[in-house]
């Protein structure tokens, strides 16, 4: 019985790795979406989301930009371009429920999501719903 009950599992754990590594994600083109779904109306520009972070704790709605980096191990961030020296927006999925590619860099994105920013560094996160691509 021990080893049906192992047997069982091993097969299962089996299945579910090769499923996981089947799902691939779709390349970057323009308008090609992860997550929930997004159109670019209202979308606001990093710089204009710096400004509304200094007035306020929390931002909530789109904002557009160009990608300059995502993890490369499996796609599980992305973080925007900021003008000058400062950091970049670093932008997270809502749960890790979805990832992108690598081939995202230099494209420009629509997020829809909230922002904050980390006051010790000035830094701005952003949790993201969906994301589109749109050039």
């Amino acid at each position: 019985m021990k080893k049906l009950i192992l047997f069982a599992a091993l097969a299962f754990g089996f299945s579910w790795n090769s499923q996981a590594q089947q799902k691939e994600i779709t390349p970057a083109k323009v308008g090609v979406q992860y997550g929930k779904k997004v159109d670019n109306s209202n979308a606001i520009t990093v710089d204009k989301l710096e400004k509304s972070l200094e007035t306020s704790a929390k931002f909530t709605g789109k904002v557009t930009g160009k990608v300059v980096e995502v993890c490369k191990k499996k796609g599980c961030y992305l973080t925007l371009e900021r003008t000058g020296d400062k950091e970049p927006v670093m932008v997270r999925f809502t749960d890790y429920s979805y990832f992108v590619p690598t081939d995202l860099i230099g494209k420009n994105v629509v997020l829809d999501g909230y922002a904050k920013v980390k006051e010790a560094t000035n830094e701005i996160t952003f949790v993201a719903d969906g994301v589109l691509v749109v050039k």
